[in-house]
């Protein structure tokens, strides 16, 4: 039978498993009945060898008949703490939790194309990697911990994709090179001196330094770095617990930085420090200002890059693939295998206006075009085809 209608067989698992890890979204470091239920459906096919390096992970490995070269495919399985507000049979069961970022869609399609594979495994010259990974959202990620545990042992090349909305279901991008910002998430506490609201001079009064504080900080990407060098700096969040009649003693700001060079990601946290430290001092206070790391650029190498175009190419025609020209500022952990081996990460559509998919990543409504399902299978099957096929 040919690749096609394997494809075609395995379609409708593909959309059950999808669903079924929707219907049971599970957060970050959390999601061993998920990996239960991957590892029980991928025992079901014969030929794989699987482990759990985590009680939350599983790999599974196919081997041809013969040859040594180890190509890897990663999926993640980690969903979000949103309340889903869609209305659907398989609408998340757990209060609080949601796949809002496809990565039920990114785990069913890896499964459907091991499934695929593995009735071609007499064809197969090395072996294939699955990676169904946890903890993608939440620093410091599923990704580097199962690298210190021995995943990337003898892989030559990694592949992985996500689902997009803001792509039409069909279309595919790629962008060579740095194609995610790296993230670090920042906490400063303003320490001032707390009065009543009727006596502010008695007062170090840290709301007013917070309020400029957040203007200040636009001016560290504005007026001292490079524009042609893209940074983000945003604070996304100012507690305070003060009343209508009482200034409090200290104020939270929470934000992130998102850099594509290494130069900014490391220039970023010094400036933030002078600012701080005049501001503060200049009316009496203080601060403290507390780094979070999170993930490096996500670089795609351009050899992995130009076997993907060929596959988008080949499996969905040359009207399909969208060379990327501007990396996206979102961040992913997939970044941390190409730290080790090259690599390619691609961006594949699943925006459908008609079906209501029209909505981002990380949001209550996100809704996805199931059609992109079987795309993402053959994507996946086609790169195994191009590097290990005889």
């Amino acid at each position: 039978m040919n690749t096609r209608n394997l494809i075609k067989d395995v379609e409708s698992m593909v959309l059950q498993w999808r669903r079924h890890i929707h219907a049971n979204a599970e957060l970050s470091f959390h999601e061993q009945g998920t990996a239960d239920y991957v590892a029980a459906e991928l025992a079901k096919f014969g030929p794989l060898t699987l482990t759990r390096p985590t009680p939350n992970s599983v790999i599974a490995e196919l081997a041809g008949p013969h040859g040594d070269r180890c190509i890897a495919l990663r999926a993640d399985m980690d969903a979000l703490p949103i309340e889903e507000l869609n209305q659907e049979p398989f609408t998340s069961r757990n209060r609080g939790v949601m796949h809002a970022c496809g990565h039920d869609a990114h785990t069913a399609m890896l499964m459907g194309a091991a499934w695929v594979l593995c009735q071609q495994q007499e064809k197969i010259v090395g072996k294939v990697r699955f990676i169904f990974q946890h903890a993608e959202e939440v620093p410091p990620g599923g990704a580097s911990e199962l690298i210190t545990l021995g995943v990337l042992e003898d892989v030559s090349m990694i592949f992985g994709l996500h689902v997009f909305p803001g792509l039409p279901t069909g279309q595919v991008a790629i962008k060579e090179g740095v194609f995610s910002a790296a993230s670090d998430n920042f906490d400063v506490i303003l320490q001032g001196k707390g009065s009543h609201a009727a006596m502010p001079q008695q007062s170090i009064d840290p709301l007013v330094m917070g309020t400029g504080v957040v203007q200040a900080l636009q001016q560290i990407v504005s007026r001292r770095l490079d524009a042609n060098d893209g940074t983000v700096l945003t604070v996304a969040s100012f507690l305070a617990d003060g009343g209508y009649n009482v200034i409090p003693d200290k104020v939270h700001l929470r934000g992130t930085l998102r850099t594509l060079s290494q130069h900014n990601r490391n220039a970023v946290p010094k400036m933030m420090s002078q600012l701080l430290d005049g501001m503060t001092q200049a009316v009496g206070g203080s601060y403290a200002l507390k780094w979070t790391p999170g993930y490096t650029t996500g670089v795609n190498h351009p050899e992995a890059c130009q076997i993907a175009r060929e596959i988008v190419i080949a499996m969905q025609g040359t009207e399909a693939l969208q060379n990327m020209h501007h990396p996206m500022f979102g961040c992913e952990d997939f970044s941390a295998y190409q730290q080790v081996v090259p690599g390619c990460f691609l961006w594949v559509g699943s925006g459908n206006k008609k079906k209501g998919a029209c909505w981002g990543l990380h949001n209550p409504h996100f809704r996805l075009d199931e059609d992109v399902l079987k795309i993402g299978v053959s994507l996946h099957v086609g790169i195994i085809h191009h590097l290990l096929m005889q």
